[in-house]
Order: structure tokens, then sequence, then C-alpha cells
């Protein structure tokens, strides 16, 4: 939590209002009553009647025995039903653990377990996984089932008349528990209060300019930070404008509610802009896309190459968004000239947003310098749930957060990100940034997309290697073709990547960002073999193939491949978020 002097700060500068969740959603059921609130498949709910669908299901949680504190990991893909869930248990005062579709066994039993979760909310079948499977990884939870229960508690059978329901939470009490998007090991749990989080609700929903004439696509899954609060489904509940929910996000589906409901803005990670872009520019598109105001992009660097193709390819607004479920968040402005908007991630939402950039050993680093980012302000936290030795690390004595991230800082407080600490490649002493690799790749009109990674060198300490997909109408590419490209480009040669080889997709995180993670792990599995992978244009990385991992596809696991350009898509691939 905040030291007290920080939060009276808060408080007195008006970030924190005292308002809860509940408040929220109370003050717009009285302003924007019969307008539509959430529009899910065939099913339309009004502010009002969600209101009312939300009191009325706190009052079945709470005779089920759920109480203020108690913890629930929530699995839900994107249906209606996820509202009337986190806003019953923020009525109550009991805490949503949110959990993504694609994760699995292992994690809901991580989650269930760490947090001592006394029920786990899911549904019974989507995109052809049967969630009710899950039930025994969630241990002594009430599994409650949105759909057919099978045999568990149907969260139908719960809706009640809302007696005898407590007191509501403070708004200084904690709402709930994301999770972070860390590369190693298994999710931490960041915990976020009312205030705090509303705080940057309501400031994302004024910079974005939301208002009741805003009709968001909710296409990534939506749970996750970036499309829940940046400024997300939230953010549209609070400004009064409608949400539609994407039960998938591959350009046919998107494509055609954005044409139904004439959709005003909506959020992708970079992989999904891509396929967007592709299947947007191609001749015969049937689906009117002139209502679509607003691509945000986020969860990870979108690469200038492609932050070019957005205005001329769809006719909308391109915001990138740069941010972190632990808190900071960047956008670029509505009003940035160009060169912002394409070569930058943004500046943060509050004046009280505080941004170091320090070198290795945390000292500042000269203006416009590349060095690990560290913030604090009114809605970044002080510490993960229940993780005190991580948080020693992860915290400076004096309460700032470190991103992981490498950034550096333009004119007018913009962040342009360089990379993840992690996905700087030191080869011979050279340090190279992955992303300046990438970007000149992706410039080759043959490419669809790249990941450059490090690979163990035992001369080197490490090399460079650039997994390509390429465009399936291109003509075929080769790993000289791909390394000339760059030299002509006037790369470094230091800067050249040793290896490229050519994949038809890449794993992906539970939200849609590409998995470097995953990347290297391939490499290190393939390296510890008999043979030493070879690059060349039918190489391919070794390991499961899917098609997107989204918030209705199914996988085997918290992440899967990006389908690629030739593969079918079910689902996107994710934010940082955000």
């Amino acid at each position: 939590m905040w030291p007290e002097e920080f939060a009276a700060r808060y408080r007195a500068l008006g970030y924190w209002r005292g308002e809860t969740f509940n408040d929220l959603l109370a003050a717009s059921a009285r302003r924007y009553g019969d307008r539509i609130a959430v529009v899910g498949g065939d099913v339309r709910v009004s502010y009002a009647e969600l209101a009312v669908r939300a009191e009325r299901l706190a009052a079945g949680l709470h005779t089920l025995g759920i109480r203020h504190g108690d913890r629930v990991v929530v699995q839900l893909p994107n249906v209606v039903e996820f509202f009337d869930v986190i806003f019953a248990l923020f009525r109550i005062g009991a805490l949503p653990v949110f959990a993504l579709p694609a994760h699995r066994a292992a994690e809901i039993g991580y989650f269930c377990g760490h947090t001592e979760a006394v029920a786990f909310v899911t549904t019974d079948v989507h995109e052809g996984f049967d969630y009710r499977g899950l039930a025994a990884a969630a241990g002594d939870a009430t599994v409650i089932v949105a759909g057919d229960p099978g045999g568990h508690t149907a969260l139908a059978d719960l809706y009640a008349d809302p007696v005898d329901l407590p007191p509501g939470p403070a708004a200084d009490d904690l709402a709930f528990l994301q999770l972070s998007g860390g590369s190693t090991g298994l999710p931490k749990l960041i915990p976020r209060t009312h205030d705090d989080y509303l705080y940057s609700v309501r400031a994302s929903a004024e910079i974005c300019e939301l208002d009741t004439d805003s009709v968001y696509l909710c296409a990534l899954p939506v749970a996750h930070n970036f499309p829940l609060s940046s400024p997300g489904v939230l953010g549209v509940l609070y400004a009064g404008g409608r949400i539609v929910l994407a039960p998938r996000p591959d350009p046919a589906t998107a494509f055609e509610l954005i044409d139904r409901e004439g959709v005003t803005i909506t959020a992708v990670v970079p992989p999904l802009a891509l396929l967007w872009l592709d299947a947007a520019a191609r001749p015969g598109r049937t689906t009117d896309l002139s209502s679509l105001r607003v691509l945000q992009v986020g969860g990870a660097k979108l690469a200038d190459e492609v932050a070019r193709r957005v205005t001329p390819t769809l006719g909308c607004h391109l915001q990138q968004v740069f941010g972190m479920a632990e808190g900071l968040v960047n956008y670029t402005r509505f009003g940035d000239p160009d060169d912002i908007v394409l070569h930058t991630q943004g500046r943060p939402i509050s004046p009280d947003d505080e941004i170091r950039v320090v070198d290795d050993d945390d000292v500042e680093v000269p203006a416009g310098e590349v060095g690990h980012l560290l913030t604090r302000g009114p809605y970044t936290i002080r510490g993960y749930w229940r993780a005190e030795e991580h948080n020693a690390t992860a915290f400076t004595p004096d309460g700032f957060y470190r991103t992981g991230d490498l950034v550096r800082i333009v004119d007018g407080g913009y962040l342009v990100v360089t990379g993840r600490a992690k996905d700087q490649i030191n080869r011979g002493g050279e340090k190279i940034a992955a992303e300046e690799v990438e970007n000149h790749i992706l410039a080759h009109p043959g490419v669809h997309d790249v990941a450059v990674v490090a690979v163990p060198d035992a001369y080197l300490g490490e090399r460079t290697y650039a997994f390509v997909v390429p465009r399936p109408e291109a003509d075929p590419l080769t790993a000289p073709l791909i390394r000339g490209f760059v030299r002509q480009r006037g790369l470094a040669a230091y800067k050249i990547p040793d290896k490229v080889e050519f994949v038809d997709e890449f794993p992906v995180t539970g939200v849609g960002k590409v998995s470097r993670k995953d990347l290297r792990a391939a490499l290190r599995t393939r390296l510890a073999g008999p043979t030493a992978p070879v690059a060349g244009p039918t190489a391919s990385v070794a390991g499961p193939t899917a098609s997107v991992a989204g918030p209705t596809a199914p996988v085997a696991g918290p992440t899967a491949p990006v389908a690629g350009p030739t593969a079918s898509v079910a689902g996107p691939t994710a934010p940082k978020e955000g």
C-alpha cells in the first residue's frame, strides 16, 4: 500500500475520490438508464439492467458464503456474465482474481491455491474446450459455471432477491488481483484498490475522449488490463458508451461487428494489428469499417513500419498505448503530430506519474539516452500480493517499480520503448536492441512479422537469431536475402542477424503478445539436442503449432503459437499493457 504521505497527496489532488466500483455502476445506471451498456452475441443489457443483475448475483453469492475479502478466481471468455460476476463480487467486497481463458490446470491450480480462493467461476464449453474439466485444479473452491454446470453450481441459479446484503467495501480496500506479465515463473498477483484503479479508468476515458456515442469493441480477453481499463470496458461504462464483446478477435469476426454495431474504438496487440491490416487491405472486403475512429495498439511495442500502415489502411487514428497491469499507462494524444504518434509510445496519464530512466547501477542516464524505466505514482502498486522476497528486487527502497522496460524520453515527456531488458542481446560486448533489428526486417515487403532473440554462443556470449514469418503471397525469402536487405538499410554489421529462420507462426502469451520466452526455450531445447539449429527457408520452430491463442482459442497452456498469415485464426495473440 502507499505510504500515508503519498495517499494524502493523491487524495488532496483529486486523483483518489473515495469512490468504489459499486459507486461507478450505480452512478452510470442513474445517468444512462435504458442505454445499452453491453452487447454479447444476441444479448443486449442496459445500464439499469446491469446494475440489477449484479445486485441479484451479489445476493446469491453472499448466500453461498462468499464474504468481504474472500478471493474468487474468475475465468470467463468475452461474455455478458463477466460483468455480472465482477460487479457482484465488488458489491460484496470479495476480490476477483482475473484468469485468462488460455490458462489451464497448472495456472488455475496455482491461482486458487496461492490466493486460498473460496470459489472458481468459469464457463462450460468455449471454442472446443471444456472448462469444467479444470474443476479438479480448483481444490476446495466452489466451482461456479456460466452455462451447463455439469454437476457444479450453475451461475444462472444464483441470482436472488438482494435482501440483507452487507455494506459494500471502502474505496481504499483491495478491489481485485490481476496477473503480472512477467517473463519468468508463474505470474505474480497485482493488488489494485478501488481508488487507484478508478483514477486510471477515469483519466484514460478522458484522454481517449470517450462519451455516450462511443462504441468499444472488446476483441482481446476482457479480463486483461489493456481492454479492461485503458480505457477499456470500464472506461466505457464510466462514460456511458456501449461495449461490444467479440467472441474471437480474427478479422472476419471483428470486422463484421465493427460494421454491424458502428464500433468507434477498439484495442489490439501488434500481431493482431498485422492480421487486421493485411485483411483490410485485401480486395473484395465487404464489411464497412468507416465508423472506426481509433485503433489502439498496445501490450507490446508496435514497430514503426507497422504504425505507418494503420491510418492509410483502416482510415482511423492510431493511438499507441504503453502500460502495465502494475500501474503506469502512457498514451499518444489525438492532437499529437504524426512523428509522435508513429515513433513513440505516448506519455503518462498523470502529472504525478514519476519517471526515472537509469543505468544498471540505478544512476539516472542523460536526457534522451536509453535506460531502465522506473516509476511510481497514484495508480502504480508498491508491491505484489504476498511476494515479499520478489518485492525486494522488483521495487526500489523508495517505492519505484522496476518495470523491466528499456526506454528513452524525448521532448514533451514521451517515451520511446526500445525493448525489454531481457530482450537486449549482448553480442561480444556490443548491446543490440531486438526491436531495432526487427523494425528493419519488417520493412521488407515480403515479411509479415519477425521476432529477434538471443542464442548462446561460446565465443561471443550471445548471437542474434531472427525468426521471420513470410507473407504467403510474396516471393520466397532466403536468409541471405534478409541479411542483405538489412545491410543495405545501413544497419551496423554487428546488428545483422547471425541466423535467420523462417516459420509459419510464433508462440504467444495468453492475450496475444509474441512470447520470446518460448522462442528462447525452443532454441535452448534444440541446442541441447544432437543437432544444432540450421537457418534456412524451410526450417521451423520446434514445438506445437496452433491457431492464434486468444480469449476463445483452445490451447494447452498459457501460451500458444500465433497463427501466421496462412493459418486460420481462432483468437488474438498480448499487454505488455498493459
